[in-house]
C-alpha cells in the first residue's frame, strides 16, 4: 500500500497562493493518482491533517512494507516529532513539495524531514505527487 499524506494547509490547494502552489486542488491530484495506481494494480490511501499529532499517529499505525508520499507542508521545517516518527517506524518515505522550497524564504530552505526520507521531489508543481508515485510503482 502507498499512502499519500499531506500536512497543514494543503487542504487549501487551488485557492491558497495559486501563484506559488498552482490552481489544482487536493481532490484533483488525488483523482490523478488513483487513476495511475489503478492501471498499475497499486492501492493508495490518502490522508490530510492540519495537526502534527494526527500525522504522527497515522504514520505510526502503518504496516511494514507500506510506502509513503509525504508533503509535510510547513512541518518540514519545524517538526522534529515527524522526523523522529519516520526514523522510529522505519517506513519508506518520499518527501514532496509543490513549490521549490530552496527558492523561497530562507526559513523554508531546510527540511528537518528530508535527511530521513528516501528521496525528495520539490518545485515541480503538483506533478511531484505523480513522480513520487511512479517511482514507487517502478520499484516494485
Amino acid at each position: 500500500m502507498i499512502h499519500v499524506v499531506n500536512g497543514p494547509n494543503l487542504n487549501l490547494l487551488g485557492r491558497r497562493e495559486p501563484e506559488v502552489y498552482g490552481t489544482r486542488n487536493l481532490k484533483s491530484i488525488q483523482k490523478e493518482l488513483e487513476e495511475l495506481a489503478f492501471v498499475n494494480n497499486e492501492k493508495l490511501n490518502f490522508m490530510q491533517s492540519n495537526h502534527e499529532g494526527e500525522l504522527i499517529d497515522y504514520l505510526q499505525a502503518l504496516n511494514e512494507g507500506d510506502r509513503v508520499i509525504l508533503n509535510p507542508g510547513a512541518l518540514a521545517h519545524t517538526s522534529i516529532g515527524l522526523r523522529d516518527c519516520i526514523v522510529g517506524t522505519g517506513i519508506e518515505v518520499v518527501e514532496v513539495h509543490i513549490s521549490n522550497i530552496h527558492a523561497r524564504e530562507p526559513f523554508r530552505h531546510t527540511s528537518v524531514v528530508s535527511p530521513v526520507c528516501r528521496g525528495v521531489i520539490t518545485g515541480l508543481g503538483a506533478d511531484v505527487y505523480r513522480l513520487a508515485l511512479t517511482w514507487f510503482i517502478e520499484r516494485v
